[in-house]
């Protein structure tokens, strides 16, 4: 075993956030996120161009480019890391202005889903940015680094609302059935994350490996839950604490046991408030926040 990792020093209080949105959740932070429309509305203008869109659908030709180019990066058309056509390209493309194009090639940018430099374009940086910790990808942030991310499956297990197994979990999460799917993440190779995430089984049925890929983009939490069990999110709850590794993490992180580890707590909620999953993850070295929030309010549903 290798000897404890810096622990940073991270007090034992918990490092929580609380931000205030529509609605306040004690000892959390509360992060709204954007409304995404649908991939059947996306694909029919990348399909017909914007200006074969009826008119009275009633949205501005740059905000459907946006949408449209916003499903290319989704659906990996654009992979995270490759310069998307020129201006004038998806100009000629779309049918519209330059000025309409740079429009919405300005809100990507503002979004987080691509960066523009001089000389060199635009550059798909996630599919799934987000101002918060836990609603932004791990796999496309290491990507993005040049690294390479892959997943184990350890486990997919299912459990009653008697298991001792989600007594932390959020009280509605509590009173039905739940599906647990447990993973190592790992980093060229090394173990950096040890993942268990919660949702209701109803909403996870006939989960199994085939549904949790092992590499590339896919293999996101994010991108497998609402893009494989179409479960939609639209605010998130996050808490941050000291934990020590016990034998089991010990061995998984190649460290002694009682070693430092930091526990990430994350539970998504839909508008109505009832939580759609629940993740605790477990890892080593540290976490970096960005509290420069620079987001943009969605328009149209």
């Amino acid at each position: 075993m290798d000897n404890c990792p810096e622990s940073g020093g991270l007090s034992k209080n918990h490092a929580v956030k609380c931000v205030k949105t529509q609605r306040l959740l004690l000892n959390c932070r509360y992060i709204s996120a954007r409304n995404i429309p649908s991939t059947s509305f996306t694909q029919r203008i990348v399909e017909k161009g914007v200006q074969d869109i009826p008119a009275d659908d009633d949205i501005p030709k740059y905000e459907r480019a946006y949408r449209a180019i916003l499903d290319r990066v989704k659906s990996g058309r654009y992979p995270v890391g490759a310069r998307i056509p020129t201006e004038v390209e998806l100009s000629s493309q779309f049918n519209v202005s330059r000025v309409t194009m740079r429009r919405a090639l300005d809100i990507l940018v503002r979004d987080g889903y691509v960066e523009s430099k001089q000389g060199s374009g635009y550059t798909v940086l996630t599919q799934s940015p987000s101002s918060d910790t836990c609603l932004t990808s791990f796999t496309d942030t290491m990507l993005r680094a040049g690294r390479e991310p892959t997943s184990r499956l350890l486990s997919i297990e299912h459990l009653d609302p008697s298991a001792g197994e989600i007594e932390d979990l959020p009280e509605d999460m509590r009173r039905e059935p739940v599906t647990r799917v447990n993973r190592l993440r790992l980093v060229d190779g090394t173990p950096r994350m040890l993942v268990m995430t919660y949702a209701p089984t109803r909403l996870m049925q006939g989960a199994g490996a085939e549904d949790f890929p092992e590499s590339g983009p896919g293999q996101s939490i994010l991108r497998i839950l609402s893009e494989r069990f179409n479960l939609n999110w639209s605010a998130a709850c996050e808490d941050i604490s000291p934990v020590a590794a016990d034998a089991k993490m010990a061995e998984i992180f190649k460290v002694e046991p009682g070693c430092p580890l930091l526990k990430q707590t994350c539970s998504a909620f839909d508008d109505r408030g009832n939580t759609v999953f629940h993740e605790d993850v477990f890892r080593t070295g540290s976490v970096s926040f960005n509290l420069t929030q620079q987001s943009r309010t969605p328009r149209y549903n």
